[in-house]
C-alpha cells in the first residue's frame, strides 16, 4: 500500500475542502487576497451591513368612494348632480432600502422610494428606527439624499468605489430589503457597463449584475470585494416582479457627484455640456473617416454653453472626455453629469479629419434670461396663464430640451381663459399672430395688442400646435 507523508494528506484534505464548498478560512479573520475572499462573504457583509437600512415611507390619498348614483341609469334619467361625491383618505405604505455614506446620518437611496411620502422612516440594521427627512430628491437619476438625527452618534457607513474601474466579471454583491422580508444578501457578478435600463432616467448608464435584485432592494448597496459601494441598486427586468438575473445599479460616480453638489447646496446642480448630437453608426463612421462607429457628432452647440466657451463645433465628434471613451450620447451625457462643477474636462475630438483636444471648464447651465415668472391678464385667450421665459437652466428644470425657446407656461389660473382653452403646464408659447415670441414681455404687448383676432402657436411634447380665436 502507497504511504503518503503528512505534507501530503493535509494538502488532499485542503483540496477535498474545496471540492465540497467548505471555507477553510476562519470567518472571523478579514481575508488577506482575493483567493480568501472567495471563500466566504462573511467578513465583508458584518463590515457592511451595519451601514445599509431598510425605509419605511407613508403617503396619505384621497379617494373617491364609489356611489351608486354614479351608475350610468341613474345619471340618464335623474341627472348627475346629487351633491358631493364621497371621499376617504387612505393610507399606502411602500418600503426600500438605503445606505449611509456618513457618519453623522446621511442617507443615499432611490427618488422613486421616497416620492410623494408624507412620513419616512429609517430602521437602522440594529432595529433602531428614526424619522428621516428629505434633504435632495433628483427625478433625473433616480437618487435622494435623507438625513436622520443621531444626536452626535457617529454611525457606521460605507465609501464610494471608483466606478470607472470597474471591469465585466468582477464580483459584487447586493444587500437590501427584498419583499420586506428583512435585510438580505445576494452575490453574483457586474454582467455588463454602460447599459439603458428602460426606465425614466435621463442617466442611461447602468451598472448590470445578476446578483439578485427584487422590489425592495431599490435603494441598497451593490458593493465591490472591498467592501465600497460600485453603485446604488435602482431598477430590474422582469416579467413577474421577481428576479430574473437582470438587475441595475447607478454608479458610484455618479451618486458621489449628486451627494457633493446636494449637500452643497441643498438642489442638484450638476454640469451642462451644452452641445447634443447623434449616435455615429458604420455608415457615418466610413463618411467621416473614422476607424469604427462610436463617439457623438456633434449637430447643435448652444453659445451659452461650456462646449461653445470651449471651442466646439458643429460637425465635431466627441470621441473621449478625460480619455474616457465615448460610446454615444447617453455616455457622453453620464460623462458630464458624474463630473463636479468648476473642474476642467478635456475632449478628445474628431475634426476634418484629425484628433485633436479642447479644454472645457465645466459649468452649470445658465439662467439667462432670468425667468420673470408672471400671470397674463387681459382680454385676451392666454388670460390667466403664468408664464415666464425659457433659459438653459430653466428648460432643464421643466424637463424641456435646453435649446427651448420662447416662453414656458408654467401653469393656469383655475376656471381662467387660458384653463378653458386647454392650455398645460410646459406648453411653449413661440408664436403670436405670426411673430416670434422669445420673452413675457413680448408676448404680453403682442397679445394685448392684437383686434379681437389671435392665431396662436405653442409647441406641446415635441409637437407644433395652433389654434384661432376671434373675440
Amino acid at each position: 500500500m502507497k504511504r503518503y507523508s503528512r505534507t501530503a494528506i493535509f494538502s488532499i484534505f485542503l483540496v477535498s475542502c474545496f471540492v465540497v464548498g467548505r471555507p477553510v478560512v476562519a470567518k472571523d479573520v478579514v481575508p488577506t487576497s482575493q483567493s480568501q475572499m472567495m471563500l466566504s462573504f462573511a467578513p465583508l457583509v458584518k463590515k457592511a451591513v451595519p451601514a445599509v437600512v431598510n425605509i419605511f415611507t407613508k403617503t396619505r390619498v384621497i379617494q373617491t368612494r364609489p356611489s351608486l348614483f354614479d351608475d350610468p341609469f341613474f345619471k340618464r334619467f335623474f341627472g348627475g348632480n346629487f351633491g358631493p361625491q364621497r371621499q376617504r383618505q387612505k393610507i399606502q405604505n411602500s418600503l426600500g432600502s438605503g445606505v449611509l455614506v456618513d457618519g453623522d446620518g446621511v442617507i443615499v437611496t432611490n427618488y422613486h422610494v421616497v416620492n410623494g411620502a408624507d412620513e419616512i422612516t429609517v430602521a437602522l440594521s440594529d432595529r433602531r428606527e428614526f424619522d428621516a427627512r428629505l434633504i435632495v430628491a433628483d427625478e433625473r437619476t433616480d437618487l435622494a439624499i435623507l438625513k436622520i438625527d443621531v444626536e452626535g452618534e457617529r454611525l457606521p457607513y460605507l465609501e464610494f468605489a471608483d466606478s470607472d474601474a470597474l471591469e465585466i466579471g468582477d464580483l459584487v454583491i447586493a444587500i437590501g430589503n427584498p419583499f420586506g422580508v428583512g435585510q438580505t444578501v445576494t452575490s453574483g457578478i457586474i454582467s455588463a457597463l454602460d447599459r439603458s435600463a428602460g426606465v425614466a432616467n435621463d442617466i442611461q448608464s447602468f451598472i448590470q449584475t445578476d446578483a439578485a435584485i427584487n422590489p425592495g432592494n431599490s435603494g441598497g448597496a451593490l458593493l465591490t470585494m472591498k467592501g465600497e459601494i460600485a453603485g446604488i441598486n435602482s431598477a430590474i427586468f422582469s416579467k413577474s416582479g421577481g428576479s430574473l438575473g437582470i438587475g441595475f445599479a447607478i454608479p458610484a460616480n455618479l451618486v458621489k457627484a449628486v451627494l457633493t453638489n446636494g449637500l452643497a447646496t441643498g438642489k442638484v446642480v450638476r454640469p451642462w455640456l451644452g452641445a447634443t448630437g447623434q449616435e455615429i453608426t458604420g455608415d457615418v463612421a466610413d463618411g467621416l473617416g473614422l476607424e469604427r462607429p462610436g463617439g457623438v457628432l456633434i449637430n447643435r452647440v448652444h453659445s451659452f454653453g461650456a462646449a461653445y466657451q470651449a471651442g466646439l463645433r458643429v460637425g465635431d465628434v466627441i470621441v473621449s472626455i478625460d480619455d474616457k471613451e465615448i460610446l454615444g450620447p447617453e455616455t457622453l451625457t453620464f460623462r458630464v453629469a458624474s463630473s463636479m462643477i468648476g473642474e476642467t474636462a478635456r475632449l478628445g475630438v474628431y475634426r476634418d479629419g484629425e484628433r485633436i483636444s479642447l479644454e472645457m471648464k465645466l459649468q452649470a447651465a445658465p439662467e439667462s434670461p432670468a425667468r420673470s415668472i408672471e400671470t397674463l391678464t387681459g382680454r385676451h385667450p392666454l388670460s390667466g396663464a403664468v408664464v415666464g421665459n425659457l433659459s438653459p437652466a430653466y428648460a432643464l428644470e421643466l424637463g424641456l430640451s435646453a435649446f427651448s425657446e420662447g416662453v414656458v407656461v408654467a401653469g393656469t389660473m383655475k376656471g381662467s381663459v387660458a384653463e378653458r382653452y386647454g392650455l398645460r403646464q410646459r406648453d411653449i408659447l413661440f408664436r403670436v399672430n405670426g411673430q416670434k415670441i422669445t420673452n413675457v414681455a413680448q408676448a404680453k404687448e403682442v397679445l394685448e395688442s392684437a383686434e379681437g383676432s389671435w392665431q396662436i402657436a405653442i409647441r406641446r411634447n415635441g409637437r407644433t400646435l395652433s389654434f384661432k380665436v376671434s373675440l
